[in-house]
C-alpha cells in the first residue's frame, strides 16, 4: 500500500483499525458524514481497507462483514441526519464563518451548488465525492430541504456508500492482484462510483442545452 503510506500515521486506515478497530471506524464514518471538521478523514479507503480486514484474507482483524456493513452503514446514515439537523439548526450563518484551519467556507459553497445542480439525488451521489459528502447533509438543512425527502436519500445514499464500498473490499480483497496492489484497487473503486455523478451531470447539461433551444 505504497501511496497509503504516504499519508500521516494516524490517518492510515490500517493503523487506524489496528489503534480502534471497528468503533473507531463508526466514528470516523459518522465525523465525515456529519461533523464539519471530518472532511479530511479517509473515508473510501477506510472502508475498503475495513472490508478487507474483515476476511479470511485481511485476517479477520474485524468482526463478520455483516456487522461491519451494519455498524458503517447506520454510522453512515446517522452521520447525516446530524449534519442536516446542525445545518437547520446554524442556518446561513454557517456560509459567514471565517476561513481557519478546519473549515474553509468554500466547501460549504461547493456543497451548495452541487446540490443546486443534482437536486435531493445529491444526497446520495455526494457519498461519494470526498468534502462534498461532508457538507452535503448540512446544506441541506440549511436550505431546509423536506425531512421526508432528506431521510429517504439519506439511508439510500449510506446504504450504497457504506454496504458498497465496504463489501468491494471483502470480496475485490479475495483476488490476489488486488490484494497485492490495494492502493491501485482504491482508485479504481472511487473511479467506478465517480460514474453515477458523471451521467448525472451529462444528463443535466443536456437538459439544460434542449430547454434552450
Amino acid at each position: 500500500m505504497n501511496l497509503l503510506a504516504l499519508l500521516p500515521s494516524f490517518l492510515e486506515p490500517e493503523w487506524l483499525i489496528e489503534k480502534g478497530g471497528l468503533l473507531l471506524v463508526a466514528l470516523i464514518v459518522f465525523a465525515e458524514s456529519g461533523l464539519l471538521i471530518g472532511f479530511f478523514l479517509p473515508g473510501d479507503s477506510l472502508l475498503f481497507i475495513a472490508g478487507l480486514l474483515s476476511s479470511d484474507t485481511g485476517g479477520n482483524k474485524l468482526p463478520h462483514i455483516a456487522i461491519v456493513v451494519a455498524v458503517i452503514s447506520i454510522a453512515a446514515i446517522v452521520g447525516d441526519q446530524v449534519g442536516y439537523l446542525f445545518g437547520r439548526k446554524v442556518g446561513p450563518t454557517l456560509f459567514d464563518r471565517p476561513r481557519s484551519r478546519l473549515f474553509n467556507p468554500e466547501n460549504v459553497v461547493k456543497a451548495q451548488r452541487f446540490l443546486d445542480k443534482h437536486g435531493a439525488k445529491a444526497i446520495v451521489l455526494a457519498r461519494f465525492v470526498p468534502i462534498v459528502r461532508t457538507f452535503a447533509p448540512v446544506v441541506a438543512g440549511i436550505g431546509h430541504m423536506d425531512y421526508r425527502t432528506f431521510v429517504k436519500f439519506n439511508v439510500v445514499g449510506g446504504l450504497l456508500w457504506g454496504a458498497g464500498v465496504t463489501l468491494a473490499g471483502y470480496f475485490l480483497g479475495e483476488i490476489d492482484v488486488v490484494r497485492n496492489n490495494v492502493e491501485i484497487a482504491l482508485i479504481a473503486v472511487v473511479a467506478i462510483s465517480l460514474v453515477p455523478i458523471v451521467f448525472e451531470t451529462v444528463r443535466h447539461r443536456r437538459t439544460e442545452v434542449s430547454s434552450s433551444h
